[in-house]
């Protein structure tokens, strides 16, 4: 008999997803490991997430034809070198205390005979997957997100790649800033955490990386780019996480209100301090906002790489029911941990050992 593994994606894409689930399927279904698991599996994808584990009428073929996706090696062949998720996603909260459906997604998984439920999320999507396990959903998470904002591991997929879209987008402003001598405040995701804009500052050589940890002043920023051009610079990068805001001031957001979890739509805070810039100063000053470039395109070698670890270890969990739990990269190592202490708190940088608050930029000593 086999043991049925769902799997679905949930809350925003990212590149690396589409690899995790090629190698788990290949892992679970790789017939020379029969022997040493004992145990014979078979996988079944979700489609748009949670969204597909609510609307699925198991009873129904046409139903299950619609949210339901029988995988296996030869459909996921070629899967992980492409980005975003060939599951789909969705951001829709089963927890919603207006409309709560969790009973309905536990209901809907035993009657299509889901023995593990496999979630790659962020921070949002694996705390439902560990409110569900607590509910007597056997869960295992698969931590995906470009903010890598996840406590309790090193790495989450979708970061290299985002770090590396974001470097080369940087690149590619800052020619036209050099022609015409012109400011760039370059907006780029991280609501809570600034690892984004950090990371992509430091690679790209961004002079000024303003961060969600640390709020920054508008005539301090104003300060530093008078002094790079008194100095003979001819332009300069201003690399903004969406998340950071100026001292004194709230975050800014979209007027299009919430998501399902009750986060804020964040973008503009770039835009408002290119306009602040310029108010302010004899400076010219141009605005961009990556959005959603940054989750675009086909997953680095590093993603891809990541993802297949991340898919073989979750398979690996499930044999050993090791549910409740998150695979993680630690010092080096893929482990797991309990996805209550991976939710405890945030990764946010580390302002003290990895931030210039003074300058706005990177530390400039590294031992």
């Amino acid at each position: 008999m086999k043991v049925r593994i769902g799997v679905l994606t949930a809350g925003g894409d990212c590149p690396g997803i589409n690899s995790a689930i090629h190698w788990l399927v290949y892992s679970a279904m790789d017939k020379d490991l029969v022997p040493r698991r004992g145990m014979m599996f078979e996988v079944i994808g979700i489609r748009d997430g949670w969204k597909g584990l609510i609307e699925v009428k198991p009873e129904k073929k046409e139903s299950k034809k619609e949210w339901i996706m029988p995988l296996n090696p030869d459909i996921v062949r070629t899967w992980d070198r492409y980005g975003g998720t060939r599951l789909g996603t969705t951001r829709i909260n089963p927890f919603d205390p207006t409309n709560d459906k969790s009973d309905k997604i536990i209901e809907n998984c035993k009657k299509l005979g889901i023995e593990a439920l496999v979630v790659l999320g962020g921070f949002d999507n694996l705390g439902v997957a560990y409110k569900l396990y607590r509910k007597g959903l056997r869960t295992v998470g698969i931590p995906k997100t470009i903010d890598k904002d996840i406590s309790e591991t090193d790495y989450t997929l979708g970061f290299d790649s985002a770090v590396n879209i974001i470097t080369a987008d940087v690149d590619r402003l800052r020619i036209t800033a050099g022609s015409h001598s012109r400011i760039f405040v370059v907006e780029c995701m991280g609501r809570k955490a600034g690892w984004l804009a950090l990371e992509a500052g430091e690679a790209s050589g961004a002079p000024i990386i303003l961060i969600p940890e640390h709020d920054f002043l508008i005539e301090r920023v104003i300060e530093l780019l008078q002094k790079r051009k008194k100095s003979g610079k001819r332009y300069s990068i201003i690399l903004i996480s969406e998340g950071a805001k100026p001292r004194g001031l709230e975050e800014i957001h979209e007027k299009r209100g919430r998501d399902g979890f009750g986060h804020y739509y964040l973008g503009g805070v770039g835009g408002f301090l290119a306009e602040e810039i310029e108010k302010n100063s004899d400076l010219e000053v141009r605005y961009v906002a990556l959005r959603h470039l940054q989750r675009g395109g086909a997953p680095t070698a590093y993603d891809r790489r990541m993802g297949r670890k991340f898919g073989i270890a979750a398979v690996d969990m499930v044999v050993n029911e090791d549910f409740g739990r998150m695979v993680s990269l630690k010092h080096g190592e893929i482990t797991s941990v309990p996805l209550k202490k991976a939710l405890d708190h945030l990764h946010l940088v580390d302002v003290e050992k990895y931030y210039n608050t003074k300058d706005y930029k990177s530390i400039d000593q590294i031992l």
